[in-house]
């Protein structure tokens, strides 16, 4: 994929948009303060999670892989099994290494627990009373609302669209399960979630989101947006145009999210490749 002559391809993405949303749902307060003051994430949940200083290619910055590592695996409830998916097995870490991660990151933002928890008790009052469930994060951000219609279970997002699980009901263990399509197999079958899995649909899907309202802002101002890749926006200009212009719009404040830190990042290539 290249540009066309005389012409550049700005590509801007979301610097750490999961952790950005999940701290602002949470209410994570030290996470946001790190973004605020445009900290590395990875350092400051290392630092958290050692308590010692963590700082990128300086002091302890040895660490800061497992902060990375940690910061992947650990959002959505993962434990040992995830962090082994994130590579963490191949860094040389044992599974009592990988289990104090999993412990320290959990105990250094206890919002985000909590959050699974709520998430994951709201659903289940919605499809056993069918009553209207608010999900409120602890800074009192409005998270979700739930709510069990005749088809399925629903949760309407900040930004008023709404998420469907087809079919939705507790199973005999308590579990919730729905019907919806195996990633791996492509076919359509009765699947469970859970608290974690929960808030990871309902991030990834507010940061969906938030890349829609940039791309009608940056459309706005004149951009070509010739494709998208999951949170990063591809744009044709002409030379000698910068990829700055376009991530200061994509971290403009959004209505629906007010304090929901975003930042854009970005670089300028002949031909579309992946930074």
């Amino acid at each position: 994929l290249v540009a066309k002559p005389g012409h550049t391809f700005l590509v801007s993405d979301y610097a750490a948009i999961e952790a950005r949303v999940i701290a602002y749902l949470a209410g994570e307060k030290w996470r946001m303060d790190v973004f605020a003051q445009g900290g590395d994430i990875y350092c400051s949940s290392a630092s958290q999670m050692f308590k010692v200083p963590v700082v990128k290619h300086g002091v302890n910055g040895h660490l800061r892989q497992k902060g990375k590592v940690a910061e992947l695996a650990c959002g959505y409830g993962g434990g040992v099994a995830a962090l082994k998916a994130f590579g963490a097995d191949k860094m040389g870490l044992s599974e009592e290494e990988m289990q104090n991660i999993v412990t320290q990151w959990r105990a250094a933002s206890p919002s985000i627990p909590k959050l699974w928890r709520d998430v994951e008790k709201a659903a289940k009052i919605a499809l056993v009373k069918r009553d209207m469930v608010n999900v409120i994060g602890s800074d009192g951000v409005r998270v979700a609302t739930y709510w069990k219609d005749v088809d399925a279970l629903r949760c309407r997002l900040p930004s008023g669209r709404v998420l469907t699980y087809w079919g939705a009901r507790l199973d005999k263990d308590g579990s919730i399960c729905f019907m919806g399509q195996n990633q791996t197999t492509r076919k359509w079958e009765r699947m469970e979630t859970w608290g974690g899995r929960l808030v990871e649909n309902i991030v990834q899907a507010v940061a969906r989101d938030c890349l829609a309202v940039a791309m009608v802002k940056l459309d706005a101002a004149g951009y070509d947006i010739v494709f998208h890749v999951h949170d990063e926006v591809v744009i044709e200009a002409p030379d000698g145009s910068h990829w700055q212009d376009a991530a200061d719009i994509m971290g403009e404040p959004i209505d629906w999210a007010p304090g929901l830190l975003l930042r854009g990042d970005g670089y300028e290539t002949k031909f579309y490749m992946k930074d």
